[in-house]
């Protein structure tokens, strides 16, 4: 973790190291966008002050419509252009993460063969703004359990708000038996609270029960939740490091590079803030439910439906969901050049 810490400490602020590497995100992107007809554009393209971008949910698509055009209805080089743009804002993790969310879909479908919403190609894609044209544009991909938001602006990226979420957590019988969408984000969570004192447990477990979900469930902007549980500077040194891969368990579904600069940001401006609060119980298969919040960001992890083998998982960024920050430095630069 010592390696990691310093080799973080040397990474560039800047969040691409070279602006190729976003040149390759753009061109993901209108390779995307040259593989659709006129009529399947109008659907995907949204200008980039479009308020649609701020909308999101973790519900089916049939509960809560989604903007854009849906993986089912695409072309199969269409849907080519569409998992390559998706891998390349993803790191390997987590684009297989994304893609086993979806497989899911065909689990529950198992599972409850009369209910016409499992679909796992029932996921969208929108874009907002014109990239490589403009500075500033985004794009959406959502269905169910799933959500990811992707700024770019200028150099930059921006990777929040992101939702993941399984069901069944564990899948228990059938053809994918065994498979666990989210694990280290539960195990680690587990090890750093069962590894508490007893003294620290009294400030760690907030609540003896679990939210029915994650608190801040789709809200298009969120502030700091009350702070709750125990703060990292109260831990010891391998307590730290717990922490530290639990954080690092939500990062590592982004490229390295962006996860390094997220992580570097953590460790600059919210080490002695970050807290780790817990509710409900502290053993699988219980409902239990967490948080980790510092100055800037917040993580929220909820296993408690379908007997605790349904999980929700977000990250949002107070300050940088829908790439906020770099749009107000974006404009500040800017204003100062004219």
């Amino acid at each position: 973790m010592k390696m990691l810490l310093i080799f973080l400490l040397l990474f560039p602020y800047s969040l691409i190291a070279q602006n190729n590497d976003s040149r390759y995100y753009t061109e993901r992107a209108i390779a995307f966008i040259n593989s659709l007809n006129e009529a399947q554009k109008k659907k995907v393209i949204f200008g980039f002050e479009e308020l649609n971008r701020y909308e999101w949910h973790y519900v089916p698509p049939t509960q809560y419509p989604r903007s854009g055009i849906a993986i089912k209805d695409l072309e199969p080089a269409q849907k080519e252009a569409m998992y390559s743009l998706l891998k390349t804002f993803l790191s390997k993790e987590g684009y297989n993460k994304t893609k086993n969310i979806m497989l899911l879909e065909d689990v529950l479908r198992e599972l409850q063969p009369k209910n016409t919403s499992r679909i796992s190609e029932n996921y969208f894609i929108s874009i907002y703004g014109t990239p490589k044209k403009d500075n500033a544009w985004g794009w959406k991909f959502s269905g169910h359990h799933l959500t990811l938001n992707f700024t770019v602006v200028k150099d930059k990226i921006a990777f929040a708000p992101f939702f993941f979420g399984a069901n069944p957590a564990i899948v228990s019988n059938g053809l994918h038996k065994g498979m666990q969408v989210i694990k280290a984000e539960e195990d680690f969570g587990f090890e750093l609270v069962n590894s508490l004192t007893q003294s620290q447990k009294k400030k760690a477990i907030f609540q003896s029960f679990a939210f029915d979900d994650i608190l801040t469930t789709n809200s298009a902007k969120v502030t700091p939740l009350k702070p709750v549980g125990i703060f990292a500077k109260e831990m010891t040194h391998v307590q730290k490091s717990i922490l530290n891969k639990l954080i690092e368990a939500y990062l590592s579904s982004m490229p390295s590079a962006i996860a390094k600069y997220r992580l570097k940001k953590i460790k600059a401006e919210d080490m002695d803030s970050l807290s780790f609060g817990w509710a409900g119980d502290m053993v699988p298969g219980k409902p239990h439910y967490y948080r980790v919040q510092g100055k800037t960001f917040l993580i929220e992890f909820d296993n408690t439906q379908n007997n605790a083998n349904h999980i929700h998982t977000v990250w949002r960024d107070f300050n940088g969901d829908y790439g906020l920050d770099l749009l107000k430095e974006h404009y500040r630069n800017s204003a100062h050049h004219h």
